[in-house]
């Protein structure tokens, strides 16, 4: 399965913030989209960060209550891993658990940002291949699979 697969069926835009808001403003961005990652961008629309739910958590903790009127560009993390709708999901959970990240921006072959893949979504989509996978095993060793012809 390919990233482009799992971003048709997920049918839902990335939200997006720009380094300008306060980490306030991404709070509440996120507690009302219920996602747990910002992709932060430029004027232009383009990827420059991503701002998650663990940076802000860590932040809340270092600093106590001076941190709502911070900036997003302060918090951010810079180097952004991405990802392309032509990698294979097996390679996406890798880079995932390798750089031990929860989300990645998908850019397309323009280099804009056409989706955001979560570890949740790999899962799922392990999860999905899994069980084709057993039916398909199952159906052969019983002989219950049946070929074109038979239908």
């Amino acid at each position: 399965m390919r990233v482009r697969d799992l971003l048709t069926q997920r049918q839902r835009p990335v939200v997006t913030i720009t380094g300008e808001k306060s980490i306030l403003e991404a709070m509440k961005l996120l507690t009302e989209q219920k996602i747990g990652a910002l992709v932060v961008v430029d004027d232009f629309g383009d990827p420059i960060g991503i701002l998650t739910e663990r940076d802000i958590f860590r932040l809340a903790y270092r600093h106590k209550g001076q941190f709502p009127d911070m900036k997003v560009r302060d918090l951010m993390t810079r180097d952004l891993i991405i990802g392309l709708p032509e990698d294979d999901v097996d390679y996406i959970a890798e880079v995932i658990t390798q750089r031990r990240v929860r989300h990645i921006p998908i850019m397309d072959q323009d280099k804009k940002l056409c989706g955001i893949v979560s570890i949740g979504d790999i899962v799922k989509a392990q999860l999905t291949m899994a069980e084709v996978h057993v039916r398909y095993l199952t159906e052969y060793i019983t002989g219950r699979a049946r070929t074109d012809a038979e239908k």
